[in-house]
């Protein structure tokens, strides 16, 4: 189904019109003229529309995320004479007033005290729930559920924008609701499986921030995305089922539940729609034995389309 794009909306003025100043002096200045100049330069029209995304930009792939989370295409940057949405953030780039944003822009690194506070954050409900359970508390399930519902709310905070509260009373809710159904030994698998999903999950960001950067269309970044979200599952779910051999309770029951947590994260820490995430943390809560695993296969789908795009990659 095609649509119109919005940022095309406009028809080019005819070629009449770039001869109008010639025939009459006094048209040559004037708001009428300026439009007519704009219309002949889009992307001038694009910038101007677009000015806030890319005078804060820190670089063109900021600018190319950005235009891509508002609809803008391959298709719709070859409009604009250009072979690629990364083509036409790099003109756009370079025509804005960006030198005191980047110059201000503070440096990245790799490891800072924002990284060790979330690798903090993630080891805390492991080491909650595994001493609870070894003093062998009557509290220790419902208190390592919580642990790994909390676990997701840093990753939520860093997204910015509105605050998930939904999503986390659904995560906490279907968390609690499993180790109720299961025992203890559910929640100390689960909270086990925190701080494996935790590294997987930076190593994802990481690298699709790399990909980013190396690519030249948004379909190349797509085709260089999913292998890479498919194989941080992977190495998750392989982590979740040795916390669950760990713990002593069962693959089909501990998995499925980590893993629509993990991707939970994932989607939250990216900033991705949450109807679905919503739709699928409920699906979990139906009491039946394969409504943990759908819930997560269909998640799971949606967030190889989420976090394939580009603007799900961008910097927070």
């Amino acid at each position: 189904m095609t649509t119109v794009d919005p940022e095309m909306s406009a028809p080019a003025p005819p070629d009449s019109a770039a001869a109008g100043p010639a025939r009459n002096p006094a048209a040559g200045t004037g708001p009428s003229a300026a439009r007519r100049k704009a219309a002949g330069d889009p992307v001038k029209a694009l910038l101007h529309r677009h000015r806030d995304l890319c005078e804060r930009a820190v670089d063109p792939l900021e600018i190319a995320a950005g235009l891509e989370a508002h609809g803008i295409t391959d298709r719709t940057a070859a409009r604009f004479r250009h072979r690629d949405v990364f083509s036409l953030a790099e003109e756009l780039y370079a025509r804005s007033p960006h030198e005191e944003v980047a110059a201000a822009a503070p440096a990245l690194v790799p490891a800072g005290p924002a990284a060790f506070r979330g690798f903090g954050y993630a080891l805390l409900p492991a080491a909650l729930a595994c001493s609870a359970a070894a003093a062998g508390q009557v509290w220790a399930g419902a208190a390592a559920a919580a642990a790994v519902a909390a676990a997701l709310v840093w990753p939520g905070r860093a997204a910015g924008g509105r605050f998930p509260y939904a999503a986390h009373l659904l995560a906490a809710a279907v968390a609690g609701w499993a180790v109720y159904r299961h025992g203890t030994a559910l929640a100390v698998g689960l909270a086990l499986a925190v701080v494996p999903g935790h590294l997987a999950a930076v190593a994802f960001a990481a690298g699709g921030r790399a990909r980013l950067a190396g690519s030249r269309a948004l379909e190349d970044f797509a085709d260089r995305t999913r292998p890479l979200l498919v194989a941080a599952v992977a190495v998750f779910t392989g982590a979740a089922a040795g916390a669950a051999a760990l713990a002593g309770t069962p693959f089909p029951v501990a998995v499925p539940l980590a893993l629509l947590l993990f991707l939970t994260r994932l989607l939250l820490r990216h900033g991705a729609h949450r109807a679905p995430l919503a739709a699928a943390l409920a699906l979990a809560l139906v009491p039946v034995p394969e409504a943990a695993l759908a819930a997560a296969a269909g998640l799971l789908v949606h967030a190889v389309l989420a976090l394939s795009r580009a603007s799900a990659h961008a910097r927070p």
